[in-house]
């Protein structure tokens, strides 16, 4: 057989991710397939793809997306990852601005800050919740959408390499809820609003939508409640989490999200914020979502029971779609050589597909900074412990074997 014939071998239906239905780790059918496939440190060549690996060769019923969805502190983590153990599935979390702020040798960059220009000190999730109207919140949005595009990129890697889902908390089409809600409360301003969804416009659709949405529906009263309770990055003594703010998430989330795709007294997360959190959930977010994906929605004021949904997500049948549905198209492929080229992509050219962010737009002056401001910012970052040289090769940091190491990681964090 040709290497042409090899890469135009038909993808038999049943062994395709987008087939069956999802079961739980008590009922699966145990099949005997390859060993997960080391994505992060070996390249996946085309050739090695044609004779030895075929991406299918590790799907099975499981091999699935699922994406967690829900306000501010509505239990999504302790959910996913319940959920994930029960399917046996990899569960990962939301992203947060510890990664780009702790460096790989555990240094917390963050107290570089008095060295620092004003402009560009650090601003992460606590910085966002005691001073939501700071010039740089607009900036943190857009690494949020960042960090949430380069770990959906690893999602999809990961899906694609070792054949097990993902239980993921957040995806990048949620951040259409968050950058809404912060414009309307004027958090952000409307042009760096346009800014970060040009670069979702660049970089969205080079992306393959997930299976399944849940949301968990959570009111705004009971959001408070817990975000007190918890009072994770100072949310409960911040500004940006008010009621009204909560209330906007969550209408951008049902009214926007869902559809497309089928923390109380501080000064951010005011009630105001939430409502709107919550009413862009539902009126945006949830609606755009659905049409691509399956949705499913839990009254999750008080928890309930994972069984109970894993038994309601055994039920679907993501086999009755095919190319010609809007509802996973993204996952009907027929031949093996598109699923390696899908595999290739993700796990081998992530680099490429983070580039796509570097869009020039001047329209926010508030997303730039000085030259001279830049130039000495870089200067102190990279004198701090483990970034005077790439990682793996800082002595001071206990690196060995120096002499004889010639290249560098191939994993791309973001």
């Amino acid at each position: 057989m040709t290497l042409l014939a090899l890469s135009c071998r038909v993808v038999r239906l049943a062994g395709s991710a987008s087939s069956r239905g999802i079961s739980s780790k008590a009922l699966r059918e145990v099949k005997n397939k390859p060993a997960p496939y080391d994505w992060k440190n070996k390249n996946y060549p085309l050739w090695y793809s044609l004779l030895f690996d075929k991406t299918t060769s590790r799907f099975d019923e499981n091999t699935k997306v699922i994406v967690v969805e829900g306000p501010v502190a509505s239990g999504k983590t302790a959910f996913a990852k319940e959920l994930a153990n029960q399917l046996d599935m990899c569960h990962m979390e939301d992203v947060n601005m510890d990664t780009i702020y702790i460096n790989p040798y555990g240094y917390d960059m963050r107290k570089l800050d008095p060295k620092m220009p004003e402009e560009l000190k650090s601003f992460d999730e606590s910085n966002f919740n005691r001073t939501p109207t700071h010039r740089n919140v607009a900036a943190f949005q857009a690494w949020m959408y960042r960090l949430r595009y380069a770990k959906y990129i690893d999602t999809l890697a990961h899906v694609l390499s070792t054949g097990q889902g993902v239980v993921l908390e957040r995806c990048p089409w949620t951040d259409q809820v968050f950058t809404d809600t912060m414009a309307k409360h004027k958090y952000i301003s409307r042009e760096a609003r346009y800014v970060i969804n040009e670069l979702k416009k660049a970089t969205l659709n080079m992306l393959m939508k997930p299976h399944l949405v849940i949301y968990l529906d959570v009111p705004v009263s009971k959001v408070q409640e817990n975000i007190k309770k918890r009072n994770k990055f100072s949310e409960a003594s911040g500004k940006a989490l008010t009621t009204a703010y909560l209330e906007d998430l969550e209408e951008n989330y049902k009214t926007k999200y869902l559809p497309t795709i089928s923390e109380a007294s501080g000064k951010a997360l005011t009630t105001a914020y939430l409502e709107d959190l919550e009413e862009n959930y539902k009126t945006k977010y949830l609606p755009t979502i659905s049409e691509h994906a399956e949705l499913m929605i839990y009254d999750w004021a008080t928890p309930g029971e994972v069984e109970v949904v894993v038994e309601d997500i055994e039920r679907l049948d993501f086999d009755q779609y095919d190319k010609h549905d809007a509802r996973m198209n993204d996952w009907c492929i027929s031949q093996e050589k598109f699923w390696a080229e899908k595999r290739m992509l993700y796990a081998d050219d992530k680099a490429r597909l983070i580039q796509y962010l570097n869009i020039p737009l001047l329209d926010a002056p508030e997303m730039w900074v000085g030259g001279e401001d830049l130039l000495e910012w870089e200067k102190v970052w990279n004198k701090a412990e483990g970034n005077e040289y790439m990682e793996g090769y800082n002595e001071s940091q206990g690196d060995t074997g120096l002499l004889f190491k010639l290249k560098e990681s191939k994993y791309v964090p973001y």
